[in-house]
């Protein structure tokens, strides 16, 4: 399709779907409370439905009320029985794909539902919305010139009962239209390939040619293929293989700790970052401006929010809110009711607003990976950015790290422990240690107080890892590549000890 016609018809799309934007921008609840009906007078007559009345609440009252909070294992059983055949349990349409996932630590997978109406109106509606959002701020932009270098987990989809189940990037490809696949690299085949020791040649193989115009995938493993395509090509950035790419659309972990590294990997005042806030439960947030570290929420992907705040989160007390009741700054776990038949599940990611008109956030970390044992509320935000300015200080890089506690002992007193492994060593550790201690408490008043005099807190404790310890520990896991990412933050000590003992 000639470069034109192609420019014209993504031109089309993009006014018609920022008109679109802007009104659920504007009247934010009306369009949360037309998707919350929606979603209930869809699912009215399942299982689900007639089970806590659907068709009767009228108001978000009731429906919180009415409806528990669940979590996947609660949820486990009914999703079984839709695996094993059976229909119209949580969901009107027929599910028959399942997004296989095994979180970050846990071996056990969670098959989570994906409907139809899921696929065309969040997930491949969001794919769509992150380019016009991306051509509306760049309207020199050359993308469609080139192949976007997408980097996901796929694995090829496994049937069960006429239902099938992988990786969600396996599901979105075998439902996407022909032509997204001549505008993308590497191709399907290759994308499917379920070794990644084996996955990663073959993809710079087929790349490392084309005209690579943009970047996507998750920022840990991205960065494990670029430097592999540099020293395949023996080039020193990837404006030397790839002179045309513009933008890199990232998410799926933080990209603070890399950033300065991509800085020297696409060397140009000019390259784009966009961020995306995603995963198999459904498409929830993506970067609307240029250089801004923050995502808007996207209020009309057929999901409705709601919101618990962390310093209730788990207690007797613990209160779900609407968006209407959200506040700036405060980290809350959040909820989602969705099109795939998820009701109020917990997702187990937070977030914080940093806008309220329009509703923006920014990922803070897991209700799971916190560090808490000291009342210090250490959320993977804290560590990733005082860990990213330690870096810039100091001149040096770091591949991955993880945290644990050293609890209290008898007269001794509590600390946080580090795992860190370096792309590029600090001079001096001691230095890197006291900064980084230094940063977070900047970064974290809870923190600083129990630092204040190591009244309860000593000072940090550094295990520097030993190279490539963190990707054998996935790779004995059964997770190298796509989605699989380290566990940051912990309030207990196993994983930290099993990183020692390897």
């Amino acid at each position: 399709m000639p470069l034109p016609l192609i420019n014209s018809i993504a031109s089309w799309i993009l006014k018609k779907r920022i008109h679109q934007i802007e009104l659920f921008m504007k009247y934010p609840m009306e369009v949360q409370e037309e998707i919350l009906f929606g979603l209930l007078k869809s699912a009215e007559n399942t299982v689900l439905g007639k089970k806590y009345d659907y068709q009767s609440i009228k108001n978000y009252q009731t429906f919180n009320e009415r409806i528990p909070v669940s979590t996947y294992e609660d949820l486990e059983p009914i999703i079984s029985q839709t695996r094993q055949g059976a229909q119209n349990i949580f969901w009107n349409s027929s599910i028959k794909y399942f997004a296989k996932s095994s979180g970050t630590t846990n071996a056990k997978s969670k098959f989570i539902p994906v409907s139809s109406e899921a696929l065309e109106h969040n997930h491949y509606k969001a794919s769509k919305d992150l380019l016009c959002m991306y051509l509306n701020n760049n309207e020199n932009s050359q993308l469609f010139t080139g192949k976007s270098l997408r980097l996901g987990g796929s694995k090829e989809l496994y049937e069960n009962n006429n239902t099938f189940f992988g990786d969600l990037s396996a599901i979105l490809i075998d439902n996407m239209p022909m032509w997204a696949e001549f505008s993308s690299t590497p191709s399907n085949k290759t994308s499917l390939m379920s070794n990644w020791e084996t996955k990663l040649p073959a993809i710079i193989k087929e790349s490392s040619l084309e005209n690579v115009t943009s970047l996507a995938g998750v920022p840990s493993w991205m960065m494990v293929l670029l430097n592999k395509t540099l020293e395949e090509n023996k080039k020193s950035n990837i404006l030397e293989i790839w002179p045309n790419v513009e933008v890199y659309f990232h998410g799926g972990v933080s990209f603070e700790p890399y950033k300065e590294q991509y800085k020297n990997l696409f060397p140009k005042d000019d390259f784009k970052y966009y961020e995306i806030y995603n995963a198999s439960e459904g498409f929830f947030a993506l970067q609307d401006q240029n250089n801004v570290s923050e995502l808007l929420l996207m209020l009309d992907y057929g999901i409705f929010y709601e919101f618990i705040p962390m310093d209730t989160f788990g207690k007797e007390n613990q209160k779900v809110i609407p968006l209407s009741e959200v506040e700036l700054h405060k980290n809350y776990a959040l909820v989602i009711t969705t099109n795939s038949g998820l009701w109020r599940y917990l997702i187990g990611d937070t977030i914080r607003f940093t806008s309220l008109q329009p509703f923006r956030i920014k990922v803070t970390g897991r209700t799971k990976h916190h560090i808490n044992v000291f009342g210090e509320e250490l959320m993977v935000e804290n560590t990733d950015v005082a860990l990213a300015k330690t870096c810039e200080t100091l001149h040096c890089e770091v591949v991955d790290y993880t945290v644990a506690p050293i609890f209290m002992n008898g007269k001794e007193k509590g600390a946080h422990e580090w795992m860190i492994e370096f792309k590029k060593h600090p001079d001096n550790m001691a230095n890197f240690s006291a900064l980084l201690d230094k940063n977070i408490q900047h970064l974290n008043s809870d923190y600083e107080a129990k630092r204040f005099n190591n009244m309860t807190l000593n000072p940090l404790v550094v295990n520097v890892a030993r190279t490539n310890l963190f990707y054998d520990w996935l790779k004995q896991q059964d997770k190298l590549g796509g989605q699989h990412k380290v566990p940051r933050l912990s309030n207990e000590r196993k994983f930290l000890e099993a990183l020692k003992g390897m």
